[in-house]
């Protein structure tokens, strides 16, 4: 089973390019170099430049606790001891991929939160059946591992977390739209769900860090 690592923030504009310049250069690096971190994808919101997600693709979910992620935590590079404290609604989450769908990354995403999912199978199957959605996948948190006590941790202020979340990959935002309202129609673990949409801006595969 594989697992990911999801983590959201919001930034000032003064901080824009130091942030990209930190997570281009240094920390998508050092995070691709521990054991088990596959791959990292940034994207920004496509309602305000200030908004970003990233997305890790990690081997297990164990990853998220495991010995060498916990140690780099707790030993922070001084880039990264000036930036944590300047991210905003921070919001992080890290466990299983409960279901995946479809083939291929999507230049534009979509986000639903929601508790436990009943059919994760039927959700991401439903999103891929519409046109130009390319895949799908429901995660997972795992509250225990995500919590875990760390340096990096006690810099930032106000942590959040989410149970599940549902990320749907497609070629465009009118066909992303179709696909989110179609889902919150048809489950309704998903009825009450706002969709936040975010566009592509960086990706890291580990064999190219």
């Amino acid at each position: 089973m594989s697992g990911f690592l999801v983590i959201w923030s919001d930034l000032a504009d003064s901080d824009l390019t130091d942030w990209a310049h930190w997570m281009t250069r240094e920390h998508a690096i050092e995070r691709l170099g521990i054991a088990g971190f596959r791959r990292c994808r940034i994207f920004r919101a496509l309602t305000t430049r200030n908004s970003y997600v990233i997305v890790y693709d990690l081997d297990t979910p164990e990853v998220v606790a495991s010995s060498d992620y916990v140690a780099r935590l707790n030993a922070p590079t001084p880039w990264s001891q000036r930036t944590m404290p300047k991210l905003k609604n921070f919001r992080r989450g890290g466990g299983h991929v409960t279901a995946r769908a479809g083939v291929g990354d999507g230049g534009v995403i979509a986000m639903l939160f929601s508790s436990a999912i009943a059919d994760a199978a039927s959700v991401c199957g439903n999103a891929v059946s519409h046109d130009r959605i390319a895949s799908a996948q429901v995660l997972s948190t795992d509250a225990a591992q995500t919590g875990i006590a760390t340096r990096e941790k006690a810099m930032r202020s106000g942590d959040a977390s989410f149970e599940t979340l549902v990320m749907i990959e497609g070629l465009d935002e009118d066909a992303i739209d179709a696909a989110c309202a179609a889902l919150r129609a048809s489950h309704r673990e998903l009825a009450t769900s706002d969709a936040v949409l975010y566009g592509a801006c960086f990706s890291l595969a580990q064999e190219s860090a």
